[in-house]
């Protein structure tokens, strides 16, 4: 999808067409399109986590081994970070209508085979499946996004894409837990595939199409080396600290090594502009700034979180209903800020927001290095909701003025990377997070230390970790402009 092309579909979206024409939507409205495309993505990030609590579930059911069980989770990854990298070429390739049925029928299609899955290797292809779907649907939003909402509105309308982002993922293991007190790990799969039928249906009939197709051949080559580079990378990343070296040395090596390659063809593929992946968003300065500080910030969100119902279950010894809803408040105030964080980034720019936000977000990972095993509840609780206050108002600004400094051409390339980077970078952060913790609590432990005081230092050094990481948001922040300068061929905000 490049420049807006002025085409809408007829019928039932008839009253529509001067809407998605291509110009920018009033200022103050949400187009119903993203409202369409945030409920769907909403539905479908969901399904990230939905799974966590089910893991004892699926080992009882299918006779595995719990590491055999956390590939209901790690296949979800995997097949996202190989996936999404492909959906900059293919969203140029269709209409809107045709890249929003292509991914909530795969996820639909998904959620049914896992549902009735009669053995564990059918359900892994159904989150497969789902995977595929989901991997479509966040660059799909961007894109969308970037094409039919003003400049001066972009900030108000991304912060409604963290409600997805933010929400979703922290409301997963809450719903699981509710779901799994009412029956089995099934119902997870039954509850979501009518939500998602629905949200399907009503929104391709009220979706209009946004932008010109471009119909570029794909280069299989490119495909197999980013999605054989990425899932490698990830893979590796998930098996550290769960596997013997050099076992995830060689995984992460060999997809550097695939990941450069698909780099390098990507660079020779551009001077015919046939690449898969178009690296020339990263010759725009902004969006480059806002790639690095995502990263960091990912790694230290991400990472951070993995921590925190580790220690809420193994050492204070909360179910995993209890760990998701008292982590669920943050997530919901995350993500209803987004809207709140977005209009103010239109009015005084990304700085003012940003680098407090940042300086914040390092101040209060620090405060979660020093909780103990008697810290109270609702000091955790404040500290988390905090956390994740301060992330929405680093966030939201950034995705915002970094697609925004890309020209319309290359918007749905920005929004793959972006994508890509976001899985990358959360497997790295989690990975370096949790070999941390392990490293310390066993050196603890060795020279002598009670388990439960090894396993508290342990987990005070990762949050500790994710501070220092948060030292680089921080110095990128610093980067930022404090109003982004519109890019050559983007839409004013008149």
């Amino acid at each position: 999808m490049t420049a807006p092309s002025g085409s809408a579909e007829t019928g039932d979206i008839a009253d529509l067409e001067q809407e998605f024409t291509g110009v920018p939507a009033t200022p103050g409205r949400t187009p119903l399109v993203i409202k369409l495309l945030v409920a769907a993505t909403f539905v479908v990030i969901l399904n990230e986590t939905i799974m966590v609590n089910a893991i004892p579930r699926l080992m009882a059911d299918f006779a595995i081994t719990s590491t055999t069980a956390q590939w209901a989770l790690t296949v979800f990854m995997l097949t996202m970070a190989a996936v999404i990298p492909v959906t900059g070429w293919f969203l140029q390739r269709v209409t809107t209508r045709a890249a929003y049925a292509t991914a909530m029928a795969t996820f639909s299609a998904g959620t049914l085979i896992a549902a009735v899955a009669p053995t564990f290797e059918v359900l892994l292809v159904g989150r497969v499946v789902q995977a595929g779907g989901t991997a479509v649907m966040m660059p799909l939003l961007m894109t969308t996004l970037m094409t039919v909402v003003s400049p001066a509105d972009r900030g108000r309308v991304m912060g409604q894409v963290t409600l997805a982002m933010s929400c979703a993922p922290a409301l997963g293991p809450a719903v699981s837990g509710i779901l799994l007190d009412l029956g089995t790990w099934r119902l997870i799969f039954f509850t979501v595939l009518p939500i998602a039928l629905l949200v399907g249906f009503f929104g391709f009939r009220q979706l209009p199409n946004v932008g010109e197709t471009n119909r570029s051949p794909i280069s299989w080559v490119s495909v197999l080396l980013a999605a054989g580079g990425f899932s490698l990378f990830v893979y590796g990343l998930s098996k550290v600290g769960n596997a013997e070296w050099p076992e995830p040395a060689l995984l992460i090596g060999s997809g550097v090594v695939l990941i450069a390659l698909f780099a390098g063809f990507q660079l020779r593929l551009q001077r015919s502009d046939r690449p898969l992946l178009d690296l020339r968003t990263l010759l725009h300065r902004n969006y480059t700034v806002s790639l690095v500080l995502m990263a960091a910030g990912f790694m230290a969100f991400l990472g951070s979180m993995i921590l925190l119902p580790l220690y809420l279950q193994d050492l204070r010894g909360l179910s995993e209903l209890q760990t998701g809803l008292l982590v669920m408040p943050g997530g919901l105030a995350m993500g209803l800020l987004g809207p709140q964080v977005g209009k103010v980034f239109d009015r005084i720019g990304a700085r003012p927001l940003v680098i407090p936000g940042s300086v914040a977000m390092v101040a209060l990972l620090f405060g979660m290095s020093r909780i103990g095993v008697e810290t109270p509840y609702a000091l955790i609780l404040a500290l988390h909701v905090a956390l994740m206050v301060s992330l929405a108002m680093i966030f939201t600004p950034v995705f915002t003025i970094g697609l925004g400094d890309l020209p319309p051409q290359l918007y749905s390339h920005g929004s793959s990377l972006l994508g890509t980077l976001q899985q990358v970078s959360g497997a790295i952060g989690t990975a370096l997070l949790v070999v941390i913790m392990t490293n310390r609590t066993e050196s603890l432990a060795t020279s002598g230390e009670h388990p439960i005081d090894a396993f508290m230092g342990g987990l005070q050094w990762a949050f500790f970790a994710g501070a220092v990481i948060g030292v680089v948001v921080i110095a990128m922040s610093l980067l930022l402009p404090a109003k982004a300068d519109l890019p050559e061929g983007a839409h004013g905000g008149h």
